[in-house]
C-alpha cells in the first residue's frame, strides 16, 4: 500500500511540474485601447524547453515568423507567430475545459498554429479551421488571434467545441483589452492554472489602460519584467534595493508572470485597416525576458533576420544562450525546490548593475533606433533594404554590448 501511496505522490508531483512547465500568460489589445488604434497580440511564454528562436518560413499559402524550439529543426511547431498578410496567432494552455474528455489526441497546439499562420488570412478563415476540426482537434487552449482587417479575438477551444470572446465588444472587453492565462473564463469554475498571474497582468494593463498608453513597449518593459505579485502585493523591484555584494538576497519567486519556467516573450503590434501591412511589426524577448533584449522584426523582410535570435538546424540563438547564461545566475540552487527562489540582487540592485538595470539602457538604443525605422516605413512605404540595415546594426549591437554582460 505504501509504495502505491508513494507512485501516486510521485505522479502528482510530475504531472504539476509539467503543468506548470506549459503555463503562458497573454493578453489582446484591441485598437480601441491603443493609442495609435494599431492592435496588439503578446504570449510571454512559460515552457519545459528552455532553448528559443525565431524561423522564418514560406513553404505555405503565406510565410511567417514564428516562435519555436531551437531542438525543432523541421519547426513541426510554432507557438506564436504573424504571417504576411498581418493574421497573427499565439495560445496559452487551458487547463479546465477537456476535463473528464477521453480523447487520446492531446498536445496539438503547435501544430494547429503553424497551419493556422501559413493558410489564414482573417478571423474568419480560421473560424473555418476550428469549425473543421471539431472533435478531432487534441487542443486544450485559449488561442488568441488578431488580422489585419481589425479583427482581435480570444477562442476558448477544447476537442469538441469552442467559444469566441470578441476584443472589440464592449461588453466583453470594455477597456479594449483581454488577458488569459491558464483557465478559460467558459471552462470548469475554479479549475485551471494561473490565476494569480492574471491578476497580476490584468492589474498592470488596466493601470496602463487608464492612461490610454498600452504599447510593445510597455509590455515588453513592464509586463514580460514584472516583479509585481497580485496575491502578496509584493513589488520585489520596490525600494530599498538589495546591495549588489549580497550574493545571499534570495526571494521566494512563484507566480509572478516571470518565473522559472519562463522562456521567452513574442508581441506582434498590428495594423489598421487600410494600412501596408508590411509595416506591421513584432518584437521578441528570448531565453528568460528578464535576462533579454526585445528585438523587432518584420515578415515583409523575409528570411533575412538578426542573426542573434536565429539559428540552422537544431543549434539555439545566440541572444537565448546569453540570456540562459544571465538566468543561471538568477537560480543559481538546482537542487530541490531551488528554482522558485531567486537571488534578486543579480536582476536588480542598489549599485544598478543588476541585469535588467545593465540591459535597460541598451534595450532604450533599439527601441530608439526602430522608432526611427518605424516612423520611416509608415511615411515613405515598406523597404526592406532599410529594415535589414537595422537588423545588422542591432547584430552588432547586441554582440558588442549586450553578450559582454557579467
Amino acid at each position: 500500500m505504501r509504495s502505491k501511496t508513494i507512485a501516486i505522490t510521485l505522479l502528482c508531483l510530475f504531472i504539476t511540474n509539467i503543468t506548470i512547465a506549459s503555463a503562458c500568460t497573454t493578453a489582446i489589445v484591441s485598437a480601441k485601447g491603443t493609442p495609435d488604434g494599431q492592435p496588439i497580440l503578446w504570449k510571454h511564454r512559460d515552457a519545459g524547453n528552455f532553448d528559443n528562436k525565431i524561423i522564418f518560413d514560406d513553404k505555405g499559402k503565406f510565410s511567417y515568423l514564428g516562435l519555436i524550439n531551437s531542438n525543432d529543426a523541421a519547426a513541426k511547431e510554432v507557438w506564436a507567430g504573424v504571417n504576411e498578410v498581418g493574421f497573427a496567432i499565439m495560445n496559452a494552455a487551458s487547463y479546465n475545459i477537456n476535463i473528464g474528455d477521453t480523447t487520446k489526441a492531446k498536445d496539438q497546439e503547435g501544430l494547429f498554429m503553424k497551419r493556422a499562420l501559413q493558410s489564414c488570412s482573417s478571423l474568419d478563415e480560421f473560424e473555418a479551421i476550428l469549425v473543421e476540426t471539431n472533435s478531432k482537434r487534441g487542443i486544450e487552449a485559449n488561442f488568441g488571434v488578431i488580422d489585419a482587417q481589425g479583427g482581435a479575438a480570444y477562442y476558448e477551444t477544447g476537442n469538441h467545441s469552442f467559444v469566441k470572446l470578441d476584443v472589440n465588444d464592449p461588453a466583453i472587453a470594455p477597456f479594449g483589452y483581454l488577458v488569459r492565462t491558464n483557465f478559460s473564463s467558459t471552462g470548469s469554475k475554479d479549475k485551471g492554472y494561473g490565476y494569480i498571474r492574471y491578476q497580476s497582468a490584468e492589474h498592470l494593463f488596466h493601470q496602463e489602460a487608464a492612461q490610454n498608453s498600452i504599447s510593445p513597449q510597455f509590455i515588453f518593459q513592464e509586463v514580460d519584467r514584472s516583479l509585481y505579485h497580485s496575491l502578496t502585493n509584493i513589488r520585489l523591484d520596490a525600494r530599498p534595493w538589495p546591495d549588489s555584494k549580497d550574493e545571499d538576497y534570495f526571494v521566494s519567486f512563484r507566480d509572478y508572470i516571470n518565473r522559472y519556467s519562463s522562456t521567452a516573450s513574442f508581441i506582434v503590434q498590428g495594423v489598421k485597416p487600410g494600412e501596408d501591412v508590411k509595416t506591421s511589426v513584432a518584437w521578441t524577448l528570448l531565453g528568460f525576458p528578464p535576462c533579454a533584449v526585445a528585438i523587432p522584426l518584420w515578415v515583409a523582410a523575409g528570411e533575412n533576420l538578426p542573426a542573434v535570435i536565429t539559428a540552422k538546424d537544431s543549434a539555439n540563438a545566440e541572444l537565448c544562450d546569453k540570456a540562459l547564461e544571465l538566468k543561471h545566475h538568477c537560480f543559481p540552487v538546482s537542487r530541490g525546490s531551488g528554482n522558485d527562489y531567486l537571488n534578486l540582487a543579480k536582476l536588480i540592485n542598489h549599485e544598478r548593475n543588476g541585469y535588467m538595470q545593465q540591459i535597460r539602457p541598451l534595450e532604450e538604443e533599439v527601441i530608439s533606433k526602430t522608432g526611427d525605422v518605424i516612423g520611416e516605413l509608415r511615411k515613405n512605404g515598406f523597404d526592406k533594404q532599410r529594415v535589414i540595415v537595422l537588423y545588422r546594426w542591432i547584430d552588432n549591437f547586441i554582440r558588442e554590448r549586450y553578450l559582454k554582460i557579467e
